[in-house]
């Protein structure tokens, strides 16, 4: 990958493999992050805190597609990808075709994994597998106001929707 913070799901799990062997904390999240804003960042910040790598896994296309509808995402795969990757609280950015983050996690095993937004612990469907592989979850890092749909929102109301 042009992006040296970019990996395929193979070579990273590799790698976090050998970090958590040398003690690091290595903490994931996920989600689509079609339209990059002030939630996504914070929440990034956040969740960044709590260990000593953040791993950001991004919905394909076509997993976007599947959870949002035909008319997402705005902004294709790589380009989500690359604009996770010039963040400075992102270690490392792998996108997943999967329409859930299981399969994914099943195989990077984080120490902490981090979900924002208003879910609540016993909804991710995930946590079962992170806490069978020895980590945690951690829900409710957000920012009120601040998402993609609001801000979709905002520009209809603003432009009118075509």
């Amino acid at each position: 990958m042009l992006n040296q913070k970019i990996h395929h799901r193979n070579e990273l799990a590799l790698h976090l493999q050998q970090a958590k062997a040398d003690g690091n904390v290595v903490v994931t999240t996920n989600g689509c992050f079609d339209v990059l804003h002030l939630g996504h960042l914070r929440y990034l910040q956040a969740a960044r805190q709590l260990g000593d790598l953040l791993v950001v896994a991004v919905n394909s296309d076509s997993s976007v597609r599947e959870l949002k509808g035909e008319n997402r995402p705005l902004v294709p795969e790589d380009e989500r990808a690359e604009m996770l990757a010039g963040l400075e609280c992102v270690d490392y950015v792998v996108i997943f075709p999967e329409a859930t983050p299981i399969e994914l996690l099943a195989e990077l095993k984080p120490s902490i994994h981090v979900k924002g937004g208003d879910y609540k612990l016993e909804q991710l469907i995930e946590r079962e597998v992170v806490e069978e592989n020895g980590g945690k979850v951690i829900v409710g890092l957000n920012v009120p106001g601040k998402s993609t749909t609001n801000l979709i929102e905002v520009i209809c109301e603003r432009y009118g929707k075509s």
